[in-house]
């Protein structure tokens, strides 16, 4: 069993003044569309946001197909490590893959290639040439991860990427991920001008 933890609790606040988790994404909530993505990867999926955008999410995800739990953040705005250690803290399987709720082009297969990959170790996180790790696109072992965080976060750090060299991790390189999926995989949207030109690309 694995689960897909989804962080939806940032501000957005390069959005606007709207929830771009729920914004419409050529018809369809974008957290649905990122959930509708790992939906063949996964078996359950975690929702990590702040308690008051659970009633907007729940009408987002009515009728998924999976089981949908949700980790809110009691202490809201504490970054994405801290998204990732509640939304790890709520999982029921021993591995989980974690996407950000602003990449509506994940693509399924990659995540099952993460969760290959993590198998037998603590994390799976790609890397990219130009990029540094994509630790909100990877697999995690979750007690540990959620560990590693909880420890990083009362040590007062920030930085999404420390809890990572706490860990037995393997990196997938560039050239192995363009084996599996194509950069695509990555796209976020931030801005409403990004999401239109998302919504043009899904026709």
């Amino acid at each position: 069993m694995s689960t897909g933890v989804i962080l939806a609790g940032g501000r957005s606040t390069r959005f606007g003044e709207t929830d771009k988790v729920v914004a419409e994404l050529a018809g369809v909530p974008m957290i649905r569309r990122v959930a509708k993505r790992l939906a063949d990867a996964v078996d359950a999926v975690v929702i990590n946001c702040r308690r008051d955008q659970c009633e907007s999410i729940a009408a987002a995800m009515d009728g998924y197909p999976h089981d949908v739990g949700f980790a809110i953040d009691e202490e809201p705005d504490r970054g994405p490590m801290a998204g990732i250690y509640e939304g790890l803290r709520a999982v029921d399987s021993e591995y989980a893959v974690v996407v950000a709720c602003d990449m509506p082009f994940v693509d399924p297969a990659f995540v099952q290639y993460l969760l290959e990959r993590v198998a037998g170790h603590e994390a799976a996180v790609p890397r990219l040439e130009d990029r540094w790790f994509q630790t909100t696109q990877a697999a995690y072992h979750a007690d540990a991860m959620a560990t590693a965080c909880e420890d990083a976060l009362d040590d007062g750090e920030r930085k999404i990427i420390e809890p990572l060299f706490e860990l037995d991790y393997v990196v997938l390189d560039e050239p192995d991920v363009r084996e599996h999926a194509t950069l695509e995989t990555f796209r976020n949207v931030n801005t409403r001008g990004e999401l239109e030109r998302a919504a043009a690309d899904l026709g």
